[in-house]
């Protein structure tokens, strides 16, 4: 376990925007026993858990994180099929027993990248699917990257090459187009650490929609992040 360097939880989890547009995006992949991996302060969970789920497991290595999403859940925060677990993939039972992990801006936090989904993948039953959304281009590495403990910003070719050999790809695609643009301001200009309150605010608010309705248009070739859902053989 270990305790998480960065800051920023709390403030994207007021993007309530972006999680609709993820949930919109992600619901259809993730079935009905899902392994949420890094779940931070249960953010994501509570956008994206129905509550119909057979299971939703909230693992997060951090034993801090993991007593606030516990302390959420318990306070009806969360839907009676989410459960909390501190720790790694690694303290996991080794039997295939999740139709999806789910690594929601997690993975470029992760040395081995390539070794994590394995491992996760082995938690799969056959024709699970392994969803990652992560941030894009490497040239946008900013100090915000470094303060929040991102290893790397990936392109196409290296989140495909980090998924385990012979999985089936379903999604390989860039989301929030005019974030981009955003991104690049920061990267360029701003070079801030964290963004403000109201700079999330005014990203969330106008950006996100605009980009929900280019990314389609654009064949979702360009945003700030990347979509990447394998699906396990078998």
């Amino acid at each position: 376990m270990s305790a998480y360097v960065g800051q920023e939880l709390d403030l994207f989890a007021r993007a309530r925007r972006w999680k609709d547009y993820l949930r919109a995006e992600l619901r259809p992949a993730l079935g009905r026993r899902v392994l949420e991996v890094g779940a931070g302060v249960g953010a994501s969970a509570q956008a994206l858990c129905a509550g119909d789920e057979e299971r939703w497991v909230c693992l997060e290595p951090d034993p801090a994180l993991a007593a606030r999403i516990e302390a959420l859940r318990a306070a009806g925060g969360l839907p009676a099929c989410c459960e909390v677990r501190a720790g790694t993939v690694a303290d996991l039972p080794p039997a295939p027993a999740f139709d999806a992990a789910l690594y929601l801006d997690v993975l470029e936090h992760i040395d081995d990248d390539a070794g994590e989904l394995a491992r996760a993948g082995a938690r799969l039953v056959p024709g699970g699917r392994l969803v990652v959304l992560s941030p894009a281009h490497p040239w946008l590495f900013s100090p915000f990257d470094a303060a929040v403990g991102h290893v790397r910003r990936y392109t196409r070719a290296t989140l495909a090459a980090a998924a385990p050999a012979g999985w089936r790809t379903l999604r390989l695609d860039h989301l929030d187009a005019a974030g981009l643009l955003a991104s690049a301001l920061n990267r360029a200009l701003l070079r801030q650490a964290l963004p403000t309150a109201r700079q999330l605010a005014v990203w969330d608010a106008l950006l996100v929609p605009l980009s929900r309705r280019l990314d389609a248009r654009l064949g979702h070739r360009v945003g700030k992040s990347l979509l990447g859902v394998w699906v396990k053989p078998g």
